[in-house]
Formats: C-alpha cells, structure tokens, sequence
C-alpha cells in the first residue's frame, strides 16, 4: 500500500530534511506549495502531515503560528491524517534539569506562550498529533542554523563564538537524525496515543565540549569569543531578529536536557548518527575537507 506524506515548509529546514527521509522510506511525497497549493485539497489522500511551517526569523510568531496550526489542524481532520510537529524547547521556561513529557509548561517568553498554545490547541482537537520535540537545530545542508551563525560563524578564522556559559549543557538536534525518528513515528502511528508528545534528546554538550570536538576535528586549537549581547541590544528596537534572539538569551544560561525515556520506549531501534559525524557535518565544507580523521 503506498504511503503518502505531505511536506508543509517543503523547502525549509525540517521540511529539506523530512522529505528526503521519507522519500528513502519508500514514501509518496507530497511538497506544499503555499503559493499554488490549498492545503485541504493537498492533504486529501495523505496519511502523515510534517508541519514544518515556521515565520522565518521569529517573525510575528503571535498572529502567524495560530494561523498556520488552524489551518493543519483542519487538513488533518478532513484527511484522516497523522500531523508530526517539530517541538522545542521554550515550553519549559527556564528552570534547569532534565525536560520530559512530564515537565509542566511554564513559559517566560512570548515565543514560548505561542509554542505552548500551539501544541494544547493541537491536544484539544482531537487530530492525531506527534510532537517530537527537539533542542537546537544542526543542519548539515545549512548554514543558517544557530551552531552556523551564532558558534561557528568565525570558524574559518580559527575563531569559535560562545553566546553563553561555556559549561551549560544543552540537547542539540542533527535534523537528519530527528527526520529519521519522524518516519519511525509515522511507520508506528497506529500503536501511538491521539496525542504524544515525544522529547528528542539529540546530543548533549557544553559549548566548551564542543571547541574540543571542532578542534579535534579540524587538528588545530581556536580562540574563543563572546557573542555581541550588547550590540543586539542596540538594534533590538529596529531589528526584529535581534529582538527576538535577544528574549531567548536566557537558555545558553539554563542548562538543561532533554528526556530519551519516551524515545526508547517507542522506538528502542533508533540510533543516533556518532558525534564526532555530527560535529564534522557543522563545520563549513571547506573546513571539514581539510579535517582530521576522527577517532575510531
């Protein structure tokens, strides 16, 4: 039987990710267009629905996120289908520990409320609906997720940028990994509840762990700096990425992990790409080819 999966935000960072996978899976591939497509006929005959719609940049996350989960939530209801949703992790505010599914939602940030009502008028609706919630994005195709440009922008520079405490721990995402679990959950959906919610521990590391391992990748050592807060401030008022950068400081403070109990439970088969392949895969292409082998 053939097994149909539409991209939303097909050309988008989960989106890239999620149909390739899929595609590899052996499933029909549908990519939304939102120009061209209206998303209700688009999802007639869809078994899954990955949500990887997102305002580019943090942009009006208030109006446009209900927006767009109105929208996926009624394709899904007239469908039939699975809706998988990227998670993250600006549910859990900022008390350190280690977030499960079980960890009350208690947002200190506007993006965080936005999240958190997204995913309980998702609960409410009764439409079949994963969660598979992630921390940081690492995009090896990219060069526009927070590691690229916030970490290792001055990499070819022999430079590493610290946007926090060097010692906090936090759950970074390898999206080819977290599109792999995506198809997992979908080839399993019919053992899952009407509603899961699905933390995606990913690799856990400190940003000093992290100048270790890009160091040992590359054979030589890198100076460190320290992300411009300040100026961020500065252009806050007329720079909305700023602003919004700005109000999510306080996780690279937070140390904090995400749970792989739910993970292990519902997918005891999953393995998680080697870290030393994650970290070569966040170096620009330039730096990674002149590398050192990684330890075997």
């Amino acid at each position: 039987m053939t097994r149909t999966v539409l991209i939303l935000g097909a050309s988008g960072k989960i989106g890239t990710h999620a149909a390739r996978v899929f595609a590899a899976a052996g499933w029909h591939v549908r990519r939304f267009d939102r120009a061209r497509d209206d998303m209700l006929e688009a999802a007639q005959g869809c078994d899954v629905i990955v949500n990887g719609m997102n305002p580019p940049n943090y942009h009006n996350w208030e109006e446009i996120i209900p927006l767009i989960t109105t929208q996926v939530i009624a394709a899904a209801r007239a469908s039939h289908a699975t809706v998988i949703v990227p998670g993250n992790v600006y549910n859990f505010g900022d008390t350190p520990g280690e977030w499960s599914e079980q960890t009350p939602h208690r947002p200190v940030s506007r993006k965080g409320r936005v999240r958190t009502e997204m995913e309980e008028t998702y609960r409410a609706s009764g439409v079949k609906t994963i969660i598979l919630r992630a921390g940081n994005f690492i995009d090896p195709d990219s060069a526009d997720d927070v590691a690229s440009l916030m970490i290792l922008n001055g990499i070819a520079r022999g430079k590493i940028t610290y946007p926090g405490s060097p010692d906090v721990k936090q759950p970074w995402c390898y999206l080819p990994d977290w599109a792999r679990a995506a198809v997992m959950l979908a080839e399993r959906r019919d053992q899952l509840d009407t509603f899961e919610d699905i933390p995606f521990p990913g690799h856990v590391f400190t940003l000093a762990e992290l100048r270790q391992a890009v160091e040992m990748q590359l054979g030589h050592d890198v100076r460190v700096t320290r992300f411009p807060w300040w100026a961020m401030t500065l252009a806050s008022p007329v720079w909305e990425l700023a602003r919004e950068l700005r109000e999510m400081r306080y996780l690279w403070e937070t140390p904090h992990t995400l749970s792989s109990r739910r993970l292990a439970e519902v997918l005891p088969d999953f393995e998680p790409t080697p870290f030393h392949a994650v970290v070569r895969g966040m170096l620009p292409e330039a730096e990674a080819q002149v590398a050192s082998p990684a330890p075997a």
